[in-house]
């Protein structure tokens, strides 16, 4: 095989018709990893030797005849975030460079027991602190579209591996943006689905209350079906819900005609790039001319959610990180230090990078005696704010149509000194995780080559709404069939 570029219906076809072997299929994702991971540096750890072994299985059930999955025998990539049993797991850190989970995440577990094959685990801003991938301990990702400029973050390896074609699907994670503008900034489909729907159990937290595991893959039915596949309750987390979902390949096939589509005039502000802007409204008037109706909406509160939100989240990240001490587990300089005092001091200075501190020192800085009420407290009250007010919007639209990301992918380096302007990157797509909603980014159009995303936001719990949207979307273009160069 020459090319990943598959869809994971075309990948199962191919195989159900033997126009090649689950082993095959591994070994041509390999062969890219090995071809196109040194220059831009998307896997941390392959898992090869595993990989074909599980594919040798699956060839061998196929073989005998035995029902099978449409997972069983694709290539999967996990961001390296996600726990995997007896493979390592850094979360992009130094602190974590030699952890090795006993157990694995219960949503890559599921696609493990689906047949799914992980070819390995991607690299990831530190801790998933980062909207452009270049604050991994392991070096930057780069864009498969042009290697100068960032894939996004903090999933950038899993939308580089994906965009690449080192895969057939990535998990990734969203906290802020995480999957939405890596998969806006590579031209894929990158779902956010509500909180509780896909447990978080083996998810290395950052910030609890916002922390989820999305989706990457290159068609809306891609990503249905490993939604399918990974949601539902997990005793292992409480935050998880039993609700059932829908079946999503079969309200894929019937859109009911006349959905109101919401386009809230606080999302295109000054500071949104031109050609970004261009292309989102071209979007708008053709989902118009696909039979939705659009309506003009105002969400007020829109504004404060990057403030709310970088209260909240470095709280919590200052909370989750304090259990990397050097004691129990990790990276532990503690034979050069003098006392308990000197082992915190000396192993998080050695193995956390710039951004997780950053967010340490904020975080502990708002949750501290004084400030509590002044900053942490009052951002969850204007958070109980912002969850009403989409509450509200709901009530008369079925989803919201924005962009995903203000600009196209920037240059590496750009922003990294300028963590306010790196922080901006994130103001589409925050209110999605402050109030929990589903939320999903689609190809939308190009500029100078480099991809644009269209984000939509719908109710708790709607994903098949947003995926009957953006599905009708994708039929009607062929954006998502570009792939880059390579």
């Amino acid at each position: 095989m020459d090319s990943l570029y598959l869809t994971i219906e075309e990948a199962r076809r191919g195989l159900a018709e033997k126009k090649y072997s689950s082993h095959e299929l591994i070994q041509a994702s390999l062969d890219r990893i090995s071809a196109l991971n040194p220059k831009l540096n998307a896997f941390l750890t392959v898992t090869a030797e595993t990989a074909l072994a599980q594919a040798d299985e699956i060839d061998a059930k196929r073989l005998r005849g035995d029902q099978l999955s449409p997972l069983a025998g694709l290539p999967l990539a996990v961001k390296d975030v996600l726990a995997t049993r007896g493979v390592r797991t850094t979360a992009g850190s130094k602190i974590l460079e030699q952890y090795i989970p006993p157990y694995t995440a219960t949503a890559v577990q599921r696609l493990f027991d689906a047949g799914a094959i992980m070819v390995g685990k991607t690299n990831c801003d530190e801790f998933a602190m980062g909207s452009s991938g270049e604050w991994s301990a392991y070096g930057p990702t780069r864009n498969p579209w042009n290697t100068e400029r960032v894939p996004g973050g903090s999933s950038s390896g899993s939308a580089a591996a994906l965009a690449s074609g080192m895969c057939l699907s990535a998990l990734g994670t969203d906290t802020g943006s995480s999957v939405r503008q890596p998969a806006g900034f590579c031209n894929l489909v990158g779902l956010k689905p509500t909180y509780g729907r896909v447990s978080r159990y083996g998810l290395i937290a950052m910030a609890s209350s916002l922390d989820q595991v999305g989706i990457f893959a290159r068609t809306v039915e891609d990503s249905a079906l490993i939604l399918e596949t990974i949601a539902g309750h997990d005793s292992l987390d409480s935050t998880s819900v039993s609700k059932t979902i829908f079946d999503l390949k079969e309200s894929l096939k019937d859109v009911p005609k006349g959905l109101r589509l919401g386009i809230p005039k606080e999302y295109f502000i000054d500071g949104l790039d031109p050609a970004v802007e261009t292309a989102i409204r071209k979007a708008i008037e053709d989902l118009r001319g696909l039979g939705f109706t659009i309506v003009d909406v105002s969400l007020p509160h829109t504004p404060d959610a990057l403030a709310v939100y970088y209260l909240i989240m470095p709280a919590e990240a200052s909370s989750n990180l304090a259990r990397y001490d050097g004691i129990r587990y990790g990276l532990s300089l503690g034979d050069e230090a003098k006392d308990l005092i000197d082992i915190y001091r000396k192993t998080r200075a050695a193995g956390f990078g710039p951004e997780p501190k950053r967010r340490i020192i904020l975080g502990t800085y708002v949750l501290s005696s004084g400030y509590y009420d002044k900053y942490y407290l009052k951002a969850q009250k204007v958070r109980s704010v912002i969850i009403q007010e989409y509450k509200d919007i709901f009530k008369t639209v079925d989803c919201l149509v924005t962009p995903t990301s203000p600009t196209v992918p920037f240059v590496i380096g750009e922003r990294k000194e300028d963590p306010l302007q790196m922080y901006l990157a994130d103001i589409f797509t925050v209110s999605a995780n402050i109030v929990g909603l589903p939320a999903i980014s689609i190809p939308a159009g190009f500029s100078d080559g480099l991809p644009i995303g269209l984000q939509l936001i719908g109710p708790h719990f709607q994903e098949h709404r947003l995926y009957q949207v953006a599905r009708t979307y994708q039929a009607a273009t062929s954006w998502h069939r570009q792939y880059p160069v390579g």
